[in-house]
């Protein structure tokens, strides 16, 4: 089988010429990709008693409202890359945060709707890796990126460099902000898909995730994550040269984790109590699979390096609940990207699709 590439583009300039190179040099796929995302989610709407996208457009347009008080940076970039692609900014931003622009439709505080939605096995896994846990020495940080099957034809690696603020990496779809990535400066962020009630009109989780990579140091990018007005659940993880955390967020709630101890693992269920009273729906089977997994591997295979983590994003033993996740499986979600992090040496790893499908690149700052 030939392996999988992974586009790389660099964009140069303000925040708005960035967005414009990016909207123009990847038109014609942000054009295919709004209304990709969207058929991917027309089973939800139709169980909400919604026949089309526009009562999802409209939630994507009132967050986006909010997105530009919160982060005009990141707005501004938004809505350049939507000026060049020429498609409708909202609708843009509704098919990136896709995950959070249905869950503020669905997973409002409406306990009639609790349990009544189509069940779903998407999400990742991550990992963080103390030093002490690590072959070099130096924490890691890393990820698979889960989804719809189709994103994978839309993953691509950009390199923003800034007129002001960090330069980064970031393995993301076209047309979107940043997803998992890692900045000039060492600060190295990703995340995972969970469910409660509560969703509210709010921050999608690419713009939360492209404030903490634009951080200038671990602190800022905590309380970015900590403070955000989040429209979603969703975790998030932080690594830097010094500092391994991760947070995992309602749309109301941040309760932190720090990796100190030994590898924590994540997939897509909630593990802090007061959260999980309110997941959106029951644990899946393959987030609790992998979740058992990947800490497992993490115990038996330490120390870690690139080549151990590797292995363990392309492990199958739990055949359709494997971390390792195949569009063929029949679940509706597949492994679409991998990224590996060392802050301490700004070493970024990726690959578009599985692990063991994916040509690895290092992406470099």
């Amino acid at each position: 089988m030939e392996l999988l590439t992974l586009p790389q583009l660099t964009f140069n300039g303000s925040v708005t010429a960035i967005g414009e190179a990016h909207g123009c040099e990847l038109r014609a796929q942000i054009r295919d990709f709004v209304p990709m995302r969207f058929a991917a989610t027309l089973d939800y709407l139709r169980a909400l008693g919604h026949s089309d996208v526009g009562p999802l457009v409209d939630v994507g347009r009132r967050c986006l409202d909010v997105y530009a008080r919160w982060h005009p940076q990141g707005h501004a970039e938004h809505c350049a890359i939507a000026r060049g692609a020429g498609v409708d900014a909202a609708e843009l931003y509704t098919a990136a945060n896709m995950t959070d622009m249905r869950d503020v439709l669905a997973l409002g505080d409406m306990p009639e709707l609790h349990g009544g939605l189509p069940a779903d096995a998407e999400g990742c896994t991550a990992v963080l890796i103390p030093p002490a846990f690590a072959q070099s020495g130096h924490a890691i940080a890393a990820q698979t990126w889960d989804l719809n099957p189709q994103d994978l034809d839309f993953v691509v690696a950009i390199h923003r460099v800034p007129d002001d603020g960090p330069a980064t990496w970031s393995v993301t779809c076209t047309g979107c902000l940043s997803l998992v990535g890692m900045n000039d400066r060492g600060l190295a962020v990703g995340t995972t898909n969970i469910k409660t009630l509560g969703s509210r009109i709010g921050i999608g989780y690419m713009g939360v995730l492209h404030r903490m990579l634009a951080s200038r140091d671990f602190a800022e990018a905590a309380r970015v994550c900590e403070t955000a007005p989040r429209a979603a659940a969703h975790t998030y993880w932080l690594a830097s040269p010094a500092q391994l955390a991760e947070w995992e967020t309602t749309a109301w709630s941040a309760v932190r984790r720090d990796a100190v101890q030994g590898p924590t693992g994540r997939t897509n269920h909630c593990l802090v109590a007061q959260h999980a009273q309110r997941q959106g729906e029951p644990p899946s089977a393959s987030s609790q699979a992998r979740l058992a997994r990947v800490e497992e591997r993490l115990r038996a295979d330490a120390p870690h390096d690139a080549a151990s983590l590797r292995a363990i994003f392309a492990d199958r033993q739990d055949g359709v609940d494997s971390i390792n996740r195949f569009a063929e499986d029949g679940e509706g979600t597949s492994t679409n990207s991998v990224v590996i992090a060392v802050p301490a040496t700004r070493t970024l790893w990726a690959c578009r699709g599985s692990a063991d499908r994916g040509e690895w690149v290092e992406l470099i700052l």
